[in-house]
């Protein structure tokens, strides 16, 4: 019975192998010209089939065929980008209910990138007081493993309610072993913009979230600086990758008084383009943004729409490159895929989502031990940098 079992089981596999990668095709590539993309896309095709016809035959020993598709459909995802994902069916069935995330978490925005990477760190977070820092790896969430799984799967695992804890390993590249870490879920500060006048006086505003509320929140800070704005402020969106592409949207209205803000371009539709109105721009200072590698999302297209613009030179490393818009396929078996169906794009038609924005100065961002004390007048170079370009006017203001 056993082996027949296993029998039936690897002819459904062979005969639904096919269908179920052609529905993929099909409807991923449905739009693409008909001729050399669609032989292209049969022939690969007819490799997957072989490849697991092969497998299934002449490995040592039966393979276990649904863990096989279970790799192969995340070997799928995992080669478009880092937030495309393959969810099992109890995290797409959370998905259909509306199931919201626990309102408590560590303060992580994650993606991926073999094991999953730390893009931002929310100020004052758990994670951030443990010494997490953007560019870390979490290698386990509670000895889960993160190899095979989702961004997606570990931002829910990384939710909970207020006061429960959860243990990550995590792995810095100039540190040759993991580091356990062990968090204790928070609430989430309901500041997301500060302000503050820099010891010589200029004007600096630090943005850790564009969530709800964010814009009027950068709309204070700036009018709590008074004066000292009038000659520029410092935009600090460095490891800032939390909220919503409409509020960073919105924020970015308040500095660009006309043209094009952002543009969510799709394989399947026109263009979706945001322009500015004639209440917008209102805030007319010089501006220089701090970004770093943790600067994704909604901060990114903010960044992307000062600096195409006009409005805003860019200083510190290149961002995260995580400007997209996910979707959410489900298939047939209760799987689904989690696909990047849209993506921001630049003046220039550039895509943000993948791609990054450059600053305009480069300023390197050192890698930080675990265990390395704070230097005693530690400097920041891109902040220097940035009140550099204020004191030359090097920074375009709204004429």
């Amino acid at each position: 019975m056993g082996s027949m079992s296993r029998r039936t089981r690897l002819l459904a596999v062979y005969a639904s192998t096919p269908l179920v990668i052609l529905v993929l095709i099909g409807g991923l590539l449905g739009a693409a010209r008909p001729g050399a993309a669609g032989q292209q896309g049969a022939e690969h095709l007819k490799v997957f089939v072989d490849v697991l016809r092969l497998t299934a035959g002449a490995y040592v020993e039966p393979p276990d065929m649904e863990k096989v598709m279970d790799g192969a459909m995340r070997g799928l995802t995992d080669g478009l980008d880092p937030l495309s994902s393959y969810l099992p069916p109890a995290e797409v069935r959370a998905l259909d209910a509306g199931t919201p995330l626990p309102a408590a978490d560590v303060g992580i925005t994650l993606s991926k990138q073999y094991y999953l990477l730390v893009v931002g760190v929310r100020d004052g977070s758990p994670a951030a007081r443990a010494g997490i820092r953007s560019g870390d790896f979490i290698r386990a969430i509670d000895d889960m493993a993160t190899r095979d799984m989702s961004a997606h799967t570990g931002t829910r695992l990384l939710a909970g309610e207020a006061g429960s804890r959860t243990m990550l390993l995590i792995l810095r590249a100039n540190t040759p072993e993991p580091r356990p870490i062990e968090l204790v879920r928070e609430l989430p500060a309901a500041t997301r913009a500060t302000a503050r006048r820099l010891p010589g006086g200029q004007a600096y505003v630090r943005v850790s979230s564009f969530g709800p509320g964010a814009t009027e929140e950068i709309r204070t800070a700036v009018a709590s600086l008074g004066t000292a704005a009038r000659g520029g402020v410092i935009i600090d969106l460095r490891d800032t990758a939390d909220g919503t592409p409409e509020e960073g949207i919105a924020a970015a209205k308040l500095f660009v008084k006309s043209g094009t803000v952002a543009t969510l371009a799709s394989r399947k539709a026109a263009p979706v383009v945001t322009t500015a109105g004639a209440s917008d721009g209102t805030l007319t200072m010089p501006v220089a943004l701090l970004v770093s590698i943790g600067t994704g999302n909604a901060a990114e297209i903010f960044a992307a729409a000062l600096a195409d613009n006009g409005r805003a030179s860019l200083v510190g490393t290149p961002t995260a490159g995580l400007a997209g818009v996910q979707t959410v396929v489900r298939l047939p078996d209760g799987h689904g895929l989690l696909l990047t169906t849209a993506r921001y794009v630049r003046a220039d038609g550039t895509p943000t989502h993948g791609e990054r924005l450059r600053p305009d100065v480069l300023v390197d961002m050192p890698i930080v031990g675990f265990d390395d004390a704070p230097a005693a007048e530690a400097t920041d170079d891109a902040l220097d940098r940035a009140l550099e370009l204020l004191r030359t006017a090097a920074v375009p203001a709204v004429q």
